[in-house]
């Protein structure tokens, strides 16, 4: 009895995870032009219209652009902040770690209405470099964090053997730090850019009006209807997340990184 009582309640349990994904899914293939469950017909042009539909298509490449650059500037500045902080255990650079993760501990409306009275009081509005710095800034605790237990890994050892034996200073980051670090700060990164390329609040109150990415586009495409493109990208964004945690899981310390102690 109580076996089959566990059973039932795993497979409600995995019927409750995996029914949006299943359900979007198969609405995402609907022939016809709503949204429909179960699908009426089977169709593909939902996922070409993305790349068909100039507005779609626009929409994508404004939010990969977006991922990609706020990515990138968020993993360079912790970069230097992370490694200052552990190998020189220097003051100010807690402060500024302590600082890099206090954003992403705010609730982003807040964020969001605090960049855009910035960028509305300096003069500069609606152009894209403002989502993307303040999308660096909101998951810069990210890498910081990753980064970090990249560079708690590493055994003190290893680095006072390469220096017994003449390694200089740059020889050791490059050969002994960088190689074991730069796992965990690649999975900063994808983190930052799949966040990134989700994230709608900040990116409608910064640059919403000028700039529409995929998730602005879809809430805006709602106004006038549902349509099956909507389905197709959620399966896409789907398919990117799952790309990205397997490549994280593949080539650096997942575990670790979610909080796993050794």
């Amino acid at each position: 009895m109580i076996t089959a009582l566990r059973r039932i309640y795993m497979a409600l349990f995995a019927l409750y995870l995996i029914g949006p994904i299943i359900v979007i899914t198969a609405v995402s293939f609907n022939a016809q032009k709503f949204l429909a469950f179960p699908p009426r017909g089977f169709s593909l042009r939902w996922y070409a219209a993305i790349f068909v539909e100039a507005d779609w298509f626009a929409a994508l490449m404004n939010s990969l652009t977006i991922a990609l650059a706020s990515a990138l500037l968020s993993t360079a500045i912790a970069v230097p902040v992370a490694y200052a902080a552990w190998r020189y255990g220097l003051r100010y650079a807690r402060a500024l770690f302590a600082l890099g993760i206090a954003p992403f501990i705010l609730p982003p409306v807040i964020m969001a209405l605090a960049f855009l009275l910035f960028f509305s009081s300096v003069g500069v509005n609606g152009l894209m470099a403002n989502v993307i710095i303040a999308h660096a800034i909101f998951l810069l605790a990210l890498p910081l964090v990753t980064i970090s237990l990249g560079l708690e890994s590493i055994d003190k050892a290893l680095i006072e053997a390469a220096q017994t034996m003449g390694a200089s200073g740059w020889t050791v980051f490059r050969t002994v730090i960088v190689p074991i670090a730069a796992p965990f700060a690649l999975a900063g990164f994808a983190f930052c850019f799949v966040l990134s390329l989700n994230e709608y609040i900040i990116a409608l109150m910064t640059v919403g009006f000028t700039v529409e990415t995929l998730p602005v586009k879809i809430f805006n495409a709602l106004r006038y209807g549902y349509t099956p493109v909507i389905a197709s990208i959620a399966v896409l964004f789907l398919l990117v997340n799952i790309t990205v945690f397997s490549l994280i899981a593949r080539f650096s310390n997942l575990a670790r990184i979610l909080g796993a102690m050794d």
